[in-house]
C-alpha cells in the first residue's frame, strides 16, 4: 500500500465513505499506514463517519457502521445496499455474455463497469470466473453500437412522440416510415423496437440494430385506452418477434422436458396427458410459433392452427 504524507481530514474521511460504499473494509492498522497518522485519529475518523450517517441516512435504519472481530476491520451496513454483490455482478456479467447482444465494445464497456463495483480484492476473483467466455465472445454479425439508440428510442416512448425512421430491410433495401414507438424488447441475440406504422391496425416489429437514423417529428401520438399496448401480453404471446394476429395452436408433445416447454411459451397450457405424451393448447400472435415447434424434431406434432 502507498504511503502518503500527512493528509488533511476531510481528504481522509471522503477516501474512507467511498471505500466503505464500494464494499471494502476498513483495516485501522493499513488506514494510520496509508495516511500518516495515529490510532486514535483514525478511530475518531471512524466516530464522525458514524455520526454524519446516523443524522443525514436516518430514514434507512439498517445503515450503519459495523465492526467486524474476525476480519478486524469496518465495513458498512445497508438495508438497501446501493452496490451489487460480488455475486450479482458476477450472475449479471454471465447473462451479458450469454445473451450475445453487444458487440465487443460495449460489451467490455457494460461488463468493466459491473466489475467496478466489485471490491477490488474480489474482483480479480470474478474476472478470472469470467475470463474464458469474454476471451470467446462472439459478437452479432451487424456489429453497430446499442446503448445509444436504445436510450434515444425509450426517450421518444415515454413522451409518445411519433419518429420517423430509416429502416434497412434484410435484403439491404432502405425505406423511411413514421411510427408510433410503444415498446423495447431484447428475444434471441436482438433488441427490438414495437411500433405502429400509420394507419395500421396491428403493432409491427423492427430490429434496432436495423435503424439507421431517427428524425424527431415533434409530433405527439395517443392511443385509445381499448387499443392500448400491453408489452407483458405481447411478450407472452409472440416468438421469434414476428407479430401477427392471434392464434390458437395446439400440438402434442413427448420430449424430455415438459417444463422447458412451459417455460419458453408462457400462455402454454397442459390440456391432455397420455404416456408421456402432453396435449398442449398455447396463444400466440403471428407465426413465429410453428418455426419455434419445428425446432423441437420428433418430439413435437401439430394437432390444430
Amino acid at each position: 500500500m502507498r504511503k502518503m504524507g500527512k493528509v488533511d481530514k476531510g481528504f481522509r474521511l471522503l477516501a474512507m465513505y467511498e471505500r466503505l460504499n464500494r464494499g471494502e473494509l476498513l483495516v485501522k492498522e493499513e488506514l494510520e499506514q496509508e495516511f500518516n497518522v495515529t490510532p486514535k485519529t483514525v478511530q475518531r475518523d471512524i466516530d464522525d463517519l458514524r455520526a454524519y450517517l446516523a443524522e443525514n441516512h436516518s430514514w434507512e435504519i439498517d445503515t450503519y457502521i459495523k465492526y467486524d472481530r474476525i476480519k478486524g476491520g469496518y465495513f458498512l451496513v445497508r438495508f438497501e445496499r446501493e452496490w451489487l454483490t460480488n455475486a450479482e455482478v458476477l450472475t449479471v456479467s454471465k447473462i451479458l455474455l450469454e445473451s450475445r447482444a453487444f458487440n465487443k465494445k460495449e460489451l467490455e464497456l457494460l461488463i468493466n463497469k459491473l466489475l467496478a463495483q466489485v471490491t477490488p480484492k474480489d474482483r480479480q476473483h470474478v474476472n478470472k470466473i469470467i475470463f474464458d467466455e469474454k476471451s470467446s465472445y462472439v459478437p452479432p454479425r451487424h456489429g453497430r453500437d446499442l446503448i445509444d439508440s436504445i436510450w434515444e428510442i425509450s426517450e421518444f416512448i415515454s413522451m409518445k412522440e411519433q419518429i420517423q425512421i430509416t429502416y434497412q430491410r434484410q435484403d439491404g433495401r432502405e425505406s423511411k416510415r413514421v411510427i408510433q414507438p410503444l415498446a423495447i424488447m431484447f428475444s434471441e441475440y436482438y433488441f427490438y423496437l414495437i411500433a405502429y406504422i400509420l394507419e395500421a391496425d396491428t403493432p409491427t416489429v423492427f430490429r434496432i440494430d436495423r435503424v439507421l437514423s431517427i428524425t424527431q417529428t415533434n409530433t405527439k401520438f395517443k392511443l385509445p385506452y381499448a387499443d392500448k399496448f400491453d408489452e407483458g401480453e405481447f411478450r407472452n404471446r409472440v416468438q421469434f418477434m414476428y407479430p401477427g394476429d392471434l392464434e390458437e395452436v395446439t400440438f402434442e408433445f413427448s420430449g424430455p422436458s415438459l417444463e422447458a416447454i412451459l417455460d419458453r411459451l408462457p400462455t402454454a397450457r397442459v390440456i391432455n396427458e397420455s404416456d408421456g405424451v402432453y396435449t398442449i393448447k398455447v396463444e400466440t400472435f403471428g407465426k413465429g410459433i410453428y418455426m419455434w415447434l419445428r425446432t423441437q424434431g420428433e418430439h413435437v406434432r401439430i394437432v390444430e392452427k
